[in-house]
């Protein structure tokens, strides 16, 4: 793997050397997988978005704008594909269909966390509002700072604290309350 920043490696892809989007792919894939993963609970699904999200990389890659973080422009385009999807399901009226059964790989070992609660979480995740779920799972299991959330979604930071917070609040009286 190559030591060269995000930034020059899609400065490369956006030149017209698009083999150097492996790279990318490689740093990045795994993530975008489970970023998808964690808002449709389908491995089929993530799957194909992801795969689809670099087409669009490649699709687009002259919008790329240098003074962008690389990171956040991924995931502002696999937030745009999501959302999408999710007006596309709309659309066909098949929202509430599922064909998999969402699995996560649990963490076994740890007795402070049994498997029940991982799995109160992720049905208590189902019941949030598509917007704040999203937020959670790019500030929570995606690790993304909120300066690059509120990039990715065109809002201030202020914006993106205030409304992490209510998504945890939200999602603590679901867990709580409902699951």
């Amino acid at each position: 793997m190559t030591d060269q920043t995000d930034e020059i490696i899609m400065q490369k892809v956006k030149d017209g050397n698009i083999e150097e989007l492996g790279v990318l792919f490689e740093r990045y894939n795994v993530r975008l997988f489970n970023f998808f993963l964690r808002l449709t609970m389908n491995r089929v699904i993530s799957q194909d978005l992801t795969q689809n999200l670099f087409f669009r990389i490649i699709k687009y890659r002259k919008s790329y704008k240098n003074e962008l973080s690389v990171k956040s422009w991924i995931y502002q385009m696999a937030r745009n594909l999501h959302v999408d999807y999710r007006n596309n399901l709309k659309k066909e009226g098949d929202l509430f269909t599922r064909s998999e059964v969402f699995q996560m790989d649990r963490v076994e070992d740890d007795p402070d966390y049994p498997e029940d609660d991982y799995e109160r979480l992720e049905k208590a995740m189902t019941y949030l509002e598509d917007g704040q779920k999203e937020l959670l799972v790019l500030s929570k299991y995606q690790g993304l700072k909120y300066e690059e959330i509120a990039v990715i979604t065109n809002q201030s930071v202020p914006a993106i604290k205030v409304a992490v917070h209510r998504a945890v609040k939200q999602l603590r009286l679901i867990y709580f309350k409902r699951v």
